[in-house]
């Protein structure tokens, strides 16, 4: 098996929206703001090669947004999800199947592509396509809090495709995805987010989505404005980082733009930060 991380490019979100209730004075420390109050996130990928699968595990927010959208979340860098896969040999069309931790527009727009015809099809034509059922449910008739997260350009272009299938959450991970450990659903950030854990070079990895989008969000209040319930994305965190670090695991963060995989540890006040480093290093 082979692990890597795609960078997707750059985005902006407000530092407040993305630290809930933590006062800026506190937060700014960690992930500095522009005069704006913005502060800027990665849309980082994992793609994971086994058994002649290529598995793509969320997409970013892909390019067939108008300016005006483009334009209230500052998208920018040089990296792109094709470049990426370039970088490793890899086309569109070579990936097996696409996981979606959840289908927020920066997670899941990659998806599906606008032709010139200005025609809507999917961005990897060979590929499975990966949510469970709750979610889906929840993502296509949006609560008015969400509503503006999940685009319909992006998520009903699968399911007319015949490329979607559904996790169960209660039997465990499918046959077709044998390179998961496990999937954690958390439903904090939203309905029945996925978290899956993949066993690599003897430890045990974790492709954080948004219960943990930086390491600046480790201590147990750091907890976005985006969740639909905060308090249990406390107790999921919880759960989780007790977990990472009583079983060494590494945790690979999807928007933070400064570390690509952290490790935690136990201390006095709690589970903390315990080093930062690059998958490739692992």
């Amino acid at each position: 098996m082979h692990v890597h991380t795609l960078d997707t490019g750059l985005f902006k979100l407000d530092g407040g929206a993305m630290f809930g209730v933590v006062p800026k004075s506190m937060w700014q420390k960690l992930v500095p703001p522009d005069a704006n109050n913005m502060c800027t996130w990665a849309m980082r990928c994992l793609l994971i090669e086994d058994s002649g699968r290529l598995v793509l595990v969320d997409n970013g927010i892909g390019d067939k947004q108008d300016e005006k959208f483009r334009g209230h979340f500052y998208l920018h860098g040089d990296d792109t999800l094709e470049k990426s896969l370039r970088k490793l040999g890899f086309t569109s069309a070579d990936i097996t199947d696409v996981f979606l931790t959840h289908l927020h527009f920066d997670h899941c727009g990659g998806s599906v592509v606008r032709t010139a015809a200005d025609t809507l099809e999917l961005a990897f034509p060979n590929a499975t396509y990966w949510s469970n059922q709750n979610h889906w449910d929840w993502a296509v008739t949006p609560n008015p809090r969400e509503k503006a997260s999940f685009l319909k350009e992006n998520i009903l272009p699968i399911q007319e495709s015949g490329h979607l299938r559904f996790v169960n959450s209660g039997a465990g991970v499918p046959a077709s995805l044998p390179m998961f450990q496990e999937i954690i659903f958390a439903d904090g950030h939203t309905e029945k987010m996925m978290v899956p854990l993949v066993k690599y070079k003897g430890r045990t990895l974790a492709f954080m989505a948004d219960l943990l989008p930086s390491a600046a969000h480790i201590p147990l209040p750091y907890v976005m404005a985006y969740d639909m319930r905060p308090l249990q994305t406390m107790t999921e965190k919880e759960q989780v980082l007790r977990r990472a670090a009583d079983e060494n695991w590494v945790l690979v963060l999807e928007h933070d733009a400064a570390h690509e995989c952290c490790t935690v540890q136990h201390t006095e006040k709690g589970v903390r930060l315990a080093e930062t480093f690059r998958l490739a290093d692992l």
